[in-house]
């Protein structure tokens, strides 16, 4: 039995009230002022907010395949320290999940290794570029949460109708990484002014947009559940809002280092900036961030993509594409969004956890009440602290917010009532 005492939580007008919660077999007992319980192991809050884990529908625990990048053990203890307590896994890995027998000792595989609660997503065809799609319905019975062929573009209409019909036959959703290959010309970051500036090639924003176009008259067809993950561009976002006032059963996330960067921060040969999709210019980070405000962007979501230090050591030209963000996340949006005034508290709560779980029917919990389940995370609003990379648990250290200020450190984390982290 555990007694929180002192914490702060979200009341139902968003208002911020001072509580205790009583943990009794991994749920939620009792909540109070001034409890009090013999029995009970108690932890003081000291007046920081708590609240129910947050949600990450985008990470990579790269293990099988990529240990010496993260491994579900790392990458769930990370994802703890940032106050999350249910992940999604995207399935590229190797060997890619892509059948029912690999998803199935996948999902083993999260459930042996990980502090947290682990969602596997499931590949749309094999080794996530066959034309071919794989068995969708065997993979759900299996377990499969939603499909995805994540870092690479579903490239042919066709593959995609097949995808999105099977997928919506097993009332799954479908989550598209958005990436034409044929207009990506070895590009490395976004195509504009300062990748002339670096002389590095230019990713053009249609690479993304022209794809999500494509698929959203598809999915208006099937019906399915259509995901976009990690959207970056001012065209994406106008074309989901579009969607949405036309029906389409269409949702987006945003990460957080397009919310929050945009390719102007890239003032050297960085590799630490390299990401996929690339930061794009500041009016497309604008829109963005109008986007999450209006609801037309759902959720935001990691796409926590942890690599090796000599990796990311290397030119922007060769180094892999991706930052490690779960550890970092909460704390980056809350200083810069609802700090600034952006954001209300309650909305990025709602784009954080609410949002992705009401989205993928996800269980777990989305708010602090008798018998809910005791996953929680507390989270120090009051005290700056400085991003440091010895401080990290990710195998991964690559993130250029290594010494930015921020508010919003987590200070535990609990999974069933069990804590798997504290500060």
């Amino acid at each position: 039995m555990l007694l929180i005492k002192n914490a702060k939580i979200l009341s139902d007008n968003q208002q911020t009230i001072q509580r205790d919660i009583l943990i009794q077999d991994g749920t939620i007992k009792e909540i109070g002022d001034n409890l009090s319980d013999v029995q009970a192991d108690v932890f003081d809050a000291q007046g920081h907010f708590l609240t129910p884990g947050l949600v990450d529908v985008h990470v990579h625990f790269r293990e099988p395949g990529f240990e010496y990048k993260e491994t579900i053990q790392t990458g769930s203890l990370a994802a703890a320290r940032g106050g999350f307590t249910t992940v999604m896994a995207m399935p590229n890995l190797n060997p890619v999940p892509d059948d029912q027998a690999k998803l199935a000792a996948q999902i083993a595989r999260n459930q042996e290794n990980s502090v947290i609660h682990v969602e596997q997503i499931g590949a749309i065809s094999k080794d996530l570029t066959d034309h071919t799609i794989n068995d969708i319905q065997g993979m759900t019975e299996a377990g499969a949460i939603a499909f995805s062929n994540d870092g690479k573009g579903v490239q042919t209409a066709d593959t995609m109708l097949q995808a999105m019909t099977a997928a919506a036959k097993a009332k799954r959703p479908l989550i598209a990484h958005l990436e034409d290959d044929t207009l990506l010309h070895g590009g490395v970051m976004n195509d504009g002014e300062v990748s002339q500036q670096l002389g590095l090639p230019g990713i053009t924003g249609l690479a993304e947009s022209s794809q999500l176009a494509r698929d959203l008259v598809i999915a208006k067809v099937t019906g399915v559940h259509y995901h976009v993950a990690h959207i970056s561009t001012k065209e994406s976002v106008a074309l989901v809002r579009m969607a949405k006032s036309q029906g389409v059963h269409v949702t987006a996330e945003v990460s957080p280092h397009h919310l929050l960067l945009s390719d102007d921060a890239i003032q050297k040969d960085d590799a630490y900036f390299k990401m996929n999709p690339p930061l794009r210019a500041q009016e497309d980070r604008e829109a963005l961030i109008a986007g999450l405000i209006d609801g037309t962007i759902d959720m935001i979501a990691t796409d926590h993509a942890p690599h090796g230090t000599e990796e990311k050591q290397k030119s922007f030209a060769v180094a892999p594409f991706g930052i490690t963000g779960i550890e970092t996340s909460f704390q980056l949006l809350y200083t810069h969004l609802v700090k600034s005034g952006l954001l209300s508290l309650g909305t990025l709560i709602d784009r954080m956890l609410i949002a992705p779980v009401k989205a993928f029917h996800l269980d777990a919990p989305t708010q602090i009440a008798v018998g809910q389940r005791a996953d929680l995370a507390l989270f120090d609003l009051t005290h700056l602290t400085t991003i440091a990379v010895d401080d990290f648990l990710s195998k991964g250290k690559n993130t250029p917010f290594i010494g930015w200020q921020v508010y919003g450190e987590t200070q535990a984390t609990w999974v069933s009532g069990q804590q798997v982290y504290q500060r």
